[in-house]
């Protein structure tokens, strides 16, 4: 029918995108310095500490999200880095599930890190820390999430979790 009546093909793939589900979709980047500490921000819109990122806006890709928000949060330029965690998050509090990504921001040089000036009023602070002082700061599922991110970072991989837990580690290509 729809191959034969593309008007009415067009209805139901707008009728399909109005009631489905939509998910939220967030994006973070794992950032260290030379000696492995991990960059941190401590938002003012909420409590406790957090990667910096952000969530996506109505369209965006989340790689383009990340970006966004580094500059936004840090007034700094990245151009992007290679996907370490793909985490559905559960339905939880007054949130519907999304999706969190994080990505590899690198090794910022000491050069680098005395460029970051927080370009908005979002943030608090901004401090680079041990990983285990980094997790001890930020929520748990966040820190999930920083734990697997910092593995993948070093071995290559990239790590599919569903709320914190490691369901499949996903080695590169050869």
């Amino acid at each position: 029918m729809y191959q034969r009546d593309p008007e009415a093909w067009q209805a139901h793939l707008a009728e399909g995108n109005r009631i489905q589900p939509r998910k939220r979709v967030g994006a973070d980047v794992l950032f260290r310095d030379q000696t492995g500490n991990v960059l941190i921000v401590e938002p003012r819109y909420k409590p406790g500490w957090d990667l910096p990122g952000g969530m996506a806006e109505a369209n965006e890709p989340p790689l383009a999200a990340a970006v966004r928000e580094v500059t936004e949060e840090l007034g700094i330029a990245w151009g992007g880095g290679r996907m370490l965690v793909l985490d559905w998050v559960a339905p939880h509090g007054p949130w519907d599930d999304s999706l969190m990504f994080v990505f590899d921001g690198g090794v910022l040089t000491t050069a680098e890190q005395q460029r970051i000036m927080p370009a908005d009023n979002e943030l608090g602070a901004y401090a680079f820390v041990p990983a285990d002082d980094a997790m001890a700061r930020i929520g748990s599922r966040l820190a999930r999430r920083l734990d697997a991110a910092l593995h993948a970072a070093g071995d290559g991989t990239t790590v599919y979790l569903h709320d914190g837990q490691d369901i499949e580690r996903v080695a590169p290509p050869r």
